[in-house]
C-alpha cells in the first residue's frame, strides 16, 4: 500500500492557531457583565418633575447582560444566533426576568414578523422573480457600478413608502444577491458587495420614515404623542416633513458608499445587454411565478390597507404576514426542504434583540438610564437639548425597539423642552429620524440582520462604518431642525415656560 505523502502527514498534524483575541472579548463580555451586576446599588435618576426612578437589581441586571450581549454581538465571539440565547439564559439564572416571560419574547410577535419577511425573499428567489426583477433592473440603470447603486438604493427607498422595510429587505435581499453573482463570484467579498448590502440596511431605514407603512413606530410613536400633548399629526403631515429628509439621507448614503465603497470596477462592460437577453431567456411568466407575486402583493395590500379601512385594523399585520407563508405551502410554491435554507441564525438574533429590549423595558434600566442622560441638558441651548434627544434615540434603538427607545425618552423630553422654549413636534419629528435608522448593530433593525446573511461583511465592519454613518445622519438631523422644517413651517420654538 503506497504510504501518504510527507507534506500530507506535517499538514495534518498542525495544529489550529489559539484564537487569543476572541477569548480576550469572550471575558471582556463576562468581566462587564459581572462587574456591572454586582456593584453597589447605584444612584436613582431624578427628572425635571422631582420624580425618582430607582435601579433596581434587576435593573443593573439588565444593563450587565446588555453590555454583555453588545460585546459578543460586535465581535462574533460565537454565532450571533447563540448570543441572543445567552440573553436568555442569563436572565433566567440571575432570576432578572421570570424564565417564561424572557423565553416568551424569543417568538414575539415581531420576530414571527421576520420569520415571514424572510420567507418572501425566499419564495422570491426560488420562483424566478428575483432574477426577473435583477435583470430587468440591470438593463435600465446600465454597466456603471454607480448607477447599479443608485438604482438599488431607489428601488429599496420607494418600497419602504409602500410596505414595511423587513419585507423590503427581504425582498431586495435575493435580487441584490442576483446582481452581485454577475459581479463577482458569489462567495468572494468585494467592496462592491459591501456597499449594496450594508447600503440597502441603511437606505431601507431611511426610506422607511417617510410615511407609517414603512414601520410600525411611526404610528405607536404618533399615538403616543397625541396621548401627552393632546396633539393630532395626520398620516400626511408626517410624510410631508419627512419626505425630503428621508430622501435627502438616501441620496447622501449613496455618496457615501461612492467613496467608502468605491467598486472595484466602474463598469462591468456587456452587462446591460447580457442583462436585456438574460430577462428575455427567462420566457413568459410561470404559474408559480403569478401566484406568488398575486399572494405577495395582496398581502402587502391588506398590510397597507390596515391604516385606513376600519374593517382591517384590528388584523394583526404578522398573522396577515404569515397567511401568506402558509399560502405558499398550500399551494405547493414551497416544500418542507425549503426550511433548511431559513437563516435561523438571523431569527435567533432578533429573537434575542426583542428579549434584552423587554428585559430593559420591563426592569426600568430603560427609563433609568434616559432620565440621566437628558438630565444632563436641562440647562443647555435648545439646539444641543434636541440633538442630545435625538443622539440618545438613536444610540438606543440599535439595542432595543425603537418604539421603546421612543416611549422611554419622548415623556422626559417633553418635560425638560417647554424650559428651554422648544417645541414638542420637533422633538417627535426629530426622534422618529433617527430611530428608523440604527447603522451600528445587527440587531438594530430586521434589514441589518438581513444583509448580514450574505456574509460580505462582519458585525465589527457593520459597527465600524455604522460610526461615521449615524455621524452624518446627526447632521442632517442638524439641518433639518436649523433649516428645512422651519422654511416647512415646522414650529421648532416656543414661549418659554417661566419665561
Amino acid at each position: 500500500m503506497q504510504s501518504a505523502h510527507p507534506q500530507t502527514l506535517r499538514l495534518s498534524g498542525v495544529k489550529k492557531r489559539f484564537n487569543w483575541k476572541r477569548l480576550l472579548f469572550i471575558l471582556t463580555g463576562i468581566g462587564l457583565f459581572t462587574v456591572v451586576y454586582f456593584l453597589p446599588p447605584w444612584p436613582d435618576a431624578v427628572d425635571p418633575t422631582g420624580a425618582h426612578f430607582t435601579l433596581t437589581r434587576e435593573g443593573k441586571g439588565a444593563l450587565a447582560i446588555f453590555l454583555l450581549a453588545a460585546t459578543w454581538w460586535i465581535f462574533e465571539v460565537v454565532p450571533i444566533g447563540v448570543t441572543s440565547l445567552t440573553i436568555g439564559v442569563l436572565q433566567a439564572l440571575f432570576m432578572i426576568r421570570d424564565p417564561s416571560t424572557a423565553f416568551r419574547d424569543f417568538m414575539d410577535p415581531s420576530v414571527l414578523f421576520i420569520f415571514g419577511s424572510i420567507i418572501i425573499g425566499l419564495v422570491f428567489t426560488k420562483t424566478g422573480l428575483t432574477r426577473r426583477m435583477a435583470y430587468k433592473m440591470l438593463s435600465i440603470v446600465g454597466e456603471r457600478t454607480s448607477m447599479i447603486y443608485l438604482g438599488c438604493f431607489i428601488m429599496t427607498g420607494v418600497l419602504t413608502h409602500f410596505m414595511a422595510h423587513t419585507a423590503v429587505a427581504a425582498t431586495m435581499f435575493p435580487l441584490l444577491m442576483a446582481i452581485h453573482s454577475l459581479y463577482a463570484d458569489e462567495k468572494k467579498t468585494t467592496r462592491f458587495g459591501k456597499g449594496l448590502f450594508i447600503g440597502m440596511a441603511y437606505v431601507a431605514g431611511a426610506g422607511s420614515i417617510v410615511t407609517l407603512l414603512g414601520a410600525a413606530r411611526g404610528a405607536v410613536a404618533l399615538g403616543f404623542y397625541k396621548d401627552i400633548m393632546n396633539v393630532d399629526i395626520s398620516f400626511f403631515e408626517l410624510t410631508w416633513y419627512m419626505f425630503p429628509i428621508g430622501w435627502l439621507i438616501i441620496f447622501l448614503l449613496w455618496g457615501f458608499f461612492l467613496f467608502f465603497f468605491r467598486p472595484e470596477h466602474a463598469r462591468i462592460p456587456g452587462l446591460k445587454e447580457k442583462a436585456g437577453r438574460m430577462y428575455k431567456d427567462l420566457g413568459c411568466w410561470s404559474q408559480k411565478e403569478l401566484l406568488a407575486a398575486g399572494i405577495v402583493c395582496g398581502t402587502i395590500l391588506v398590510i397597507a390597507l390596515k391604516n385606513f379601512v376600519p374593517a382591517l385594523a384590528d388584523l394583526h399585520k404578522t398573522g396577515i404576514l404569515l397567511s401568506s407563508t402558509i399560502a405558499f405551502f398550500l399551494f405547493n410554491i414551497l416544500d418542507i426542504d425549503d426550511l433548511e435554507e431559513i437563516p435561523w441564525n438571523i431569527i435567533l438574533l432578533f429573537a434575542g434583540a426583542m428579549s434584552i429590549g423587554f428585559c430593559l423595558w420591563e426592569t426600568g434600566a430603560a427609563r433609568w438610564l434616559a432620565v440621566n442622560w437628558l438630565i444632563l441638558f436641562q440647562s443647555s441651548p435648545p439646539f444641543v437639548f434636541i440633538l442630545g434627544m435625538a443622539f440618545f434615540v438613536m444610540m438606543m434603538t440599535n439595542f432595543i425597539m425603537n418604539v421603546a427607545a421612543i416611549a422611554i425618552s419622548l415623556p422626559v423630553a417633553l418635560v425638560i423642552a417647554p424650559y428651554l422654549g422648544v417645541s414638542g413636534e420637533v422633538i417627535l419629528f426629530s426622534s422618529l429620524v433617527v430611530a428608523g435608522m440604527p447603522f451600528l448593530l445587527l440587531v438594530g433593525a430586521a434589514p441589518n440582520a438581513i444583509a448580514y446573511t450574505s456574509r460580505q461583511f462582519t458585525p465589527g465592519e457593520f459597527f465600524l462604518w455604522g460610526v461615521p454613518a449615524s455621524l452624518l445622519l446627526m447632521l442632517v438631523v442638524w439641518l433639518a431642525v436649523a433649516v428645512i422644517w422651519p422654511l416647512m413651517g415646522m414650529k421648532i420654538f416656543v414661549s418659554v415656560v417661566g419665561g
